[in-house]
């Protein structure tokens, strides 16, 4: 056994210890397949060191799932054969607050000879995190979480489903209003708590728009370990719902024609530590490589709708004049923009940042930060530009103003959004070839799948799906 393999048993063997001693009897391993569905294997937690050396068997057919559970197929993959490995990363195991018992670990994936698999979602974000280190820039990313929360089935009175599911909300006030956290005050103390103690440091929580919505904001991380804090947070909440006979869904569009959930990605870009939204005398105090960086993702965005909105449901939510960003566009502070400049205060050392504002919670959103990082380091290698920001809501202008203005309508169906990601040279070179085909071929098989559906049928049909 070499020097570092001894290593990794030593720090394997120590967390399992760790595990046991705090009473936890079982690891969930979790990966986030192509649907954006977060799957899982657990393991006694006893088993961690041994699944840390060998990994956890899985089949490369998840890679071609699709939200319902059915299996499509890419031309590398899907059928029966072939075997990966889950090799859980020993630096996020978290004993779970809500599920006592319990810790979770985000894993990678190999092939049986220890190779990196080609369609790894996470290992695709951290290979773009270095080629960003390689270019000299730091990328601090975090997410904004939205869900709707239920009065869970009694179990002698299961609800009906479908588009004529009926919900109990277990709060009744006003959007953003004090009386749903008056309401659900022990419900979202203990989401904050558990989150707390799980080592995720909350920025905010605050009731949303729709009937029985709220947000929780974490604070910005490293991409990698940004997307592992999401997956880790859905998962919390789900938890703690369940604890107080609750059900969470973090669905694109839980009630079609009502505002659906969204899950923002923003991102500040740095060097040598020092922030790049803070140039002074610049326009808009960006440094000409986070103008080429967010030029590169806003010329981008057509294509990344198929990463970020990977649903035929996301496409229930992105409605003009929802602030859910439908327009290739960017603003300072404005909320209806795809592409969201946010200027800070200017004594804040974490002001200073961008929103892409039209993500959701469908999305995997290891896909995400790498697809994002990828456009954004070709705006850079391009010397991509922002035209003028917009100011106020594109949707109550005329078309004939729009087009004067430059603006157009980001993709409105996941058919258009997979088009332009199948003929996106950049994201392609990014993601190769082997997971940009995986990407496609389930993103073709929801559309074949809902392609009849109303909007009420396809918001019932994934409502519980994420």
């Amino acid at each position: 056994m070499g020097t570092r393999a001894a290593e990794q048993h030593e720090e394997a063997r120590q967390s399992a210890a760790r595990l046991e001693a705090e009473g936890v009897r079982n690891v969930a391993l979790t990966w986030v397949d192509n649907a954006g569905v977060t799957r899982v294997k657990t393991i006694p937690a006893q088993r961690l060191a041994a699944a840390a050396e060998r990994g956890v068997g899985m089949s490369p057919v998840f890679d071609v799932f699709t939200s319902d559970d059915a299996i499509t197929e890419s031309e590398h993959l899907g059928g029966p054969d072939g075997d990966l490995r889950l090799i859980p990363d020993l630096d996020r195991v978290t004993v779970l607050a809500a599920q006592p018992g319990w810790a979770w670990a985000p894993a990678d994936r190999y092939d049986q000879l220890g190779r990196p698999h080609p369609a790894c979602q996470r290992q695709f974000a951290r290979r773009m995190v270095e080629r960003a280190a390689a270019a000299g820039l730091e990328l601090r990313m975090g997410f904004e979480t939205e869900w709707v929360v239920t009065r869970a089935p009694d179990g002698t009175h299961p609800a009906a489903t479908g588009p004529d599911e009926t919900f109990d909300y277990p709060c009744a006030g006003p959007a953003y209003g004090m009386t749903r956290v008056v309401e659900l005050s022990d419900y979202l103390r203990d989401v904050t708590e558990a989150l707390a103690v799980q080592g995720l440091d909350v920025l905010q929580l605050h009731p949303e728009y729709a009937p029985g919505q709220f947000e929780v904001t974490t604070a910005a991380a490293d991409p990698v370990r940004a997307a592992d804090d999401v997956v880790l947070v859905r998962e919390t909440v789900r938890a703690v719902s369940v604890r107080h006979g609750l059900r969470a869904s973090f669905a694109p569009s839980f009630v079609a024609g009502q505002v659906g959930n969204g899950c923002h990605l923003h991102l500040g870009l740095y060097r040598d530590g020092s922030s790049l939204h803070r140039t002074p005398d610049a326009s808009w105090g960006l440094a000409p490589d986070a103008v080429a960086f967010l030029g590169g993702v806003l010329n981008a965005l057509p294509a990344l709708l198929a990463i970020g909105c990977p649903s035929p449901a996301s496409y229930l939510r992105l409605q003009p004049s929802h602030w859910a960003g439908v327009y290739q566009c960017w603003g300072v502070e404005n909320r209806e923009a795809a592409l969201r400049l946010i200027t800070g205060a200017p004594d804040d050392p974490d002001g200073g940042h961008a929103e892409v504002k039209t993500f959701d919670a469908a999305a995997n959103p290891y896909l995400a930060v790498g697809a994002v990082l990828a456009a954004g380091l070709h705006g850079i290698e391009t010397a991509a530009q922002l035209p003028a920001p917009h100011a106020g809501d594109p949707g109550t202008l005329g078309v004939r103003e729009r087009a004067r203005r430059g603006i157009v309508r980001l993709p409105a169906t996941l058919t258009e959004a997979a088009d332009r990601l199948e003929k996106s040279a950049p994201l392609y070179e990014a993601m190769g070839e082997v997971l940009h085909g995986a990407v496609l071929a389930v993103r073709r098989a929801e559309e074949a799948h809902f392609a009849d559906c109303e909007p009420e049928e396809i918001a019932a049909a994934t409502r519980w799906r994420w």
